[in-house]
């Protein structure tokens, strides 16, 4: 396989991918709702994007490795970050998002939007 090939340019995307939680197939088994890649004027590869819930456990998941221990071991200061870019990045308007978050933080929910209240000047 060339360094300049379709080989390569699928295993250039491949870290975005995993990074996105998605799944990477061949583009003849594409879906309605995969995302076909063209590299060089020829279908290169499907990406299979996870349902929002799924990015969501994802994303804490990545968090908790960066972060090298279970975030409910975080202290307070933490967590309140945590919570901050989650919510720049639409955390919460996923169904079951501040639950989902509070779990994985061991607060409860009331905490979660006392932290996003505090943020709003609320």
């Amino acid at each position: 396989m060339s360094g300049t090939g379709q080989g390569a340019f699928i295993q250039a995307v491949k870290p975005l991918v995993d990074a996105m939680g998605g799944e990477m197939v061949p583009p003849d088994e594409a879906g309605p709702d995969d995302v076909v890649l063209t590299w060089e004027g020829a279908a290169a590869v499907a990406v299979r994007l996870p349902q929002l819930a799924d990015s969501l456990d994802h994303i804490l998941a990545a968090l908790e490795r960066r972060k090298g221990m279970p975030l409910a071991e975080l202290d307070r200061k933490a967590k309140q970050e945590i919570v901050r870019s989650l919510e720049a990045r639409g955390a919460f308007a996923v169904r079951h998002g501040v639950e989902t978050v509070a779990s994985a933080l061991g607060v409860s929910r009331f905490t979660v939007y006392n932290y996003l209240n505090r943020e709003k000047g609320v």
